[in-house]
């Protein structure tokens, strides 16, 4: 069946790999019957588990790979390749159980337990072995199946993290933006007022010094009126004072003037 299947170079590739250590596997558990040395078992199993651990990874490139290109594949290819995947999960378990089987023969409790899971505790893998082998092939398949199935729904919960994620960044990132520009529009108005208080600074400047030099004359034409009130003053008051100059425009001080009259009986000369 698997000649006859569409494959990529990249699943071909994984496809012959995984085939290879089938192989593998089918011979090294038929030398395996024939080896009497308890330690020389424990080193051939030993060989075998990680030969099985390599089988399980390839597996699930194979699965990924097989999902990465399933849109682009007919409904019957995709079909057929995840068939082809289900016999190769099948046939792996049942090397899992046989393993299992012969690690009760050879009573070799020191040996590495055959991890089931990426990242899985020795006691988890050895609860898996010990299923494995009391499971049938059908159920082998089943849990596989359920475990892939797991593992999908972990990725999408992944995805849908990753895209709120994205989205809440886009957010941001639109926030951050309009916060910027609305920024530089504050700043904009501060430089215009900056201006306009610079501007008004200068013509309150301006208008004091037009106060000032305002009051400056009015205190000089003040001191002026002054002075001159003075000058008539003292005009009025000492008329003969020679040293203050008449006043242009203002007549002089009438003299004083002694009235005659004729007693009875005299005449004029």
């Amino acid at each position: 069946m698997a000649s006859n299947l569409k494959m990529t170079p990249q699943l071909e590739q994984i496809h012959g790999e995984i085939r290879d250590i089938f192989r593998a596997l089918a011979n090294g558990f038929q030398k395996l019957d024939k080896i009497k040395d308890s330690n020389r078992q424990s080193t051939q199993l030993e060989e075998l588990t990680g030969k099985m651990r390599d089988c399980e990874r390839l597996i699930k490139d194979f699965d990924r790979e097989i999902k990465d290109e399933g849109a682009g594949n007919p409904e019957e290819v995709n079909k057929q390749l995840n068939d082809e995947k289900q016999s190769m999960i099948k046939e792996l378990n049942s090397y899992v159980a046989l393993r299992k089987t012969c690690m009760n023969t050879i009573g070799n409790k020191k040996l590495e337990l055959f991890d089931m899971g990426a990242g899985a505790s020795e006691s988890t893998a050895e609860g898996n072995v010990q299923l494995a082998s009391e499971m049938s092939n059908q159920e082998l398949v089943n849990a596989g199946m359920k475990t892939m199935d797991e593992t999908d729904q972990a990725i999408e919960r992944s995805k849908q993290v990753v895209h709120q994620t994205i989205e809440v960044g886009t957010q941001t990132a639109s926030t951050l933006k309009g916060q910027t520009e609305q920024m530089g529009r504050i700043v904009n108005e501060l430089d215009s007022i900056q201006f306009s208080i610079k501007k008004a600074s200068q013509l309150v400047k301006e208008i004091g010094r037009q106060v000032a030099t305002d009051k400056c004359i009015m205190l000089f034409l003040f001191l002026i009126v002054c002075g001159v009130i003075a000058i008539i003053v003292v005009k009025i008051v000492n008329p003969n004072n020679k040293d203050i100059r008449d006043i242009p425009g203002l007549a002089p001080p009438v003299p004083s003037r002694r009235l005659l009259y004729v007693r009875t009986g005299e005449l004029f000369d």
